[in-house]
C-alpha cells in the first residue's frame, strides 16, 4: 500500500484490521517488524523552503538526496550529517526524510550540532486510530504543549506513521579541515579526543579508526579554521605528531571499512570513558565516533554482543546479524519498559505499527 495522501493514509489505518509494516525508503530499518506492507514514499515534496529563516518543511516520504540536492543550491544543510547505511546493511532504494527521523539518524556532527531530533522543529503523523496529529511546527520559537517532535525521532515507527517533518537548518561552513594522530591505542585515541572536545576550539567530529588514525574536524570561517587547526595541533602534540589529512568523514559516518564484510554488526552507546574497557572485551573490528561515545563493531556471526560485554553503562543494538533470536533493540529496564508500552497503548491502541520490532 501506499498512500498518496495524508487522508489517503488515516483511512487506511482506521480501516486496518491487521498489523502494518511502515517502509520509507528501506534502506535503514532494523529489527523483525511484521505486516502488511505500508510505503510513505507518496507522501513526498518539499512543502516550504525558506533559506532566509533556515527552516525546511517535507513531506516525509520525500527523497533525502533531493532535499541536500536543494539545500545545496542554497548553501546550506541538515546540520546533523545523516549516514547513508545502505552499503553497510545491504540494501538499495533511496532514504527518505521520514526515515531519517524515525531511526534518530546522527552521523560524527552530532557531537557539535546535536542529533536529528534536535534539528526537529515539527511533526505531523497519523496514530494508530487513523487520528492526524501535528506537534511542534514551521518555526524554531515554537511552543506547543507535549514535544511529541522529539518523542517520534528515534520511534521506529511503533508510535505512528510520519506524514510531514520540518528542520531548521544550518549554512554549509566556508572551510573545513581534518587533523589527524597516528599510533593511538583506543585509551590513548579517547583521552586525545577528550582533550579535543574539552577545547575551546569547536570540533566537529572526532574519531577513531584503528589502523588509519584518530580524526578531528575543525569547520568554519577559514581563518578561524586555520587559527584553531593550529591551536588545537599544539595542544594535541603531547599525543602524537599531528598531520592535515584528506576528509575521512564520509566513510566514518557511513561505516564503510564494514561494507562488503562478513559478520554482525552493533552500534553501541557508551560513556566515552568506557569506550578503551569495552572495547577489550568487545574483540572484532571497532570504528569509534562521536569521540568514544559511538563503537561500530563488526564480529562473528551469532555473536550476542551485549552478553559478552555486560553488563555496562549503555545500549546496544545489532544493525546486521545472522541470528534472529537475538534482539535487534537492547532490552529496556522494567520502568521505562513501562512508560514505554503506556505510549504505544496510548498512540496506538490496537498494536498495528511495526509489532515486533522492539522484541
Amino acid at each position: 500500500m501506499r498512500p498518496a495522501t495524508e487522508e489517503g493514509l488515516a483511512e487506511l489505518v482506521r480501516e486496518a484490521r491487521a498489523p502494518l509494516r511502515i517502509v520509507g525508503g528501506g534502506t535503514r530499518s532494523i529489527g523483525h517488524a511484521s505486516g502488511e506492507r505500508i510505503e510513505t514514499g507518496g507522501l513526498s515534496g518539499i512543502r516550504l523552503y525558506e533559506p532566509g529563516a533556515l527552516t525546511l518543511v517535507a513531506g516525509a516520504g520525500t527523497v533525502l538526496a533531493e532535499v541536500e540536492e536543494v539545500l545545496g543550491r542554497e548553501g546550506q544543510r541538515l546540520p546533523f550529517e545523516v549516514p547513508d547505511l545502505r552499503g553497510l546493511l545491504g540494501r538499495e532504494g533511496s532514504s527518505t526524510l521520514g526515515g531519517v527521523v524515525a531511526a534518530n539518524a546522527s552521523g560524527p556532527r552530532r557531537i557539535q550540532a546535536g542529533a536529528c531530533r534536535d534539528s526537529l522543529i515539527g511533526v505531523r503523523f497519523v496514530d494508530g486510530t487513523g487520528t492526524v496529529i501535528r506537534n511542534g511546527g514551521r518555526v524554531m520559537k515554537n511552543v506547543t504543549g507535549y514535544d511529541l517532535v522529539k518523542l517520534m525521532a528515534g520511534s521506529h515507527g511503533t508510535l505512528g506513521v510520519l506524514t510531514e517533518v520540518a528542520f531548521k537548518l544550518l549554512p554549509v561552513p566556508e572551510a573545513e579541515t581534518t587533523l589527524a594522530l597516528a599510533g593511538l591505542s583506543a585509551g590513548q585515541a579517547v583521552a586525545a579526543m577528550s582533550a579535543a572536545l574539552g577545547s575551546p576550539f569547536e570540533v566537529s567530529g572526532a574519531a577513531h579508526w584503528p589502523g588509519r588514525g584518530t580524526f578531528l574536524r575543525i569547520e568554519g570561517f577559514a581563518a578561524s579554521v586555520e587559527y584553531r587547526a593550529g591551536r588545537l595541533s599544539a595542544l594535541l602534540s603531547d599525543f602524537a605528531a599531528v598531520e592535515r589529512v584528506e576528509s575521512p568523514w564520509p566513510a566514518i559516518r557511513d561505516v564503510m571499512p564494514f561494507h562488503g564484510r562478513d559478520g554482525d554488526v552493533w552500534r553501541l552507546s557508551v560513556k566515552p570513558s568506557d569506550a578503551p574497557g569495552l572495547a577489550a572485551r568487545i574483540g572484532g573490528e571497532l570504528l569509534f565516533d562521536w569521540g568514544g561515545g559511538l563503537i561500530w563493531a563488526l564480529v562473528e556471526p551469532g555473536t550476542d554482543l551485549r552478553a559478552r560485554v555486560a553488563p555496562f553503562a549503555g545500549h546496544a543494538t545489532r544493525l546486521r546479524g545472522s541470528d534472529t533470536r537475538i534482539p535487534a533493540f537492547q532490552p529496556e529496564p522494567p520502568p521505562l519498559a513501562a512508560i514505554a508500552a503506556g505510549l504505544r497503548a496510548k498512540f496506538d491502541p490496537r498494536g498495528l505499527f511495526n509489532p515486533g520490532l522492539m522484541a
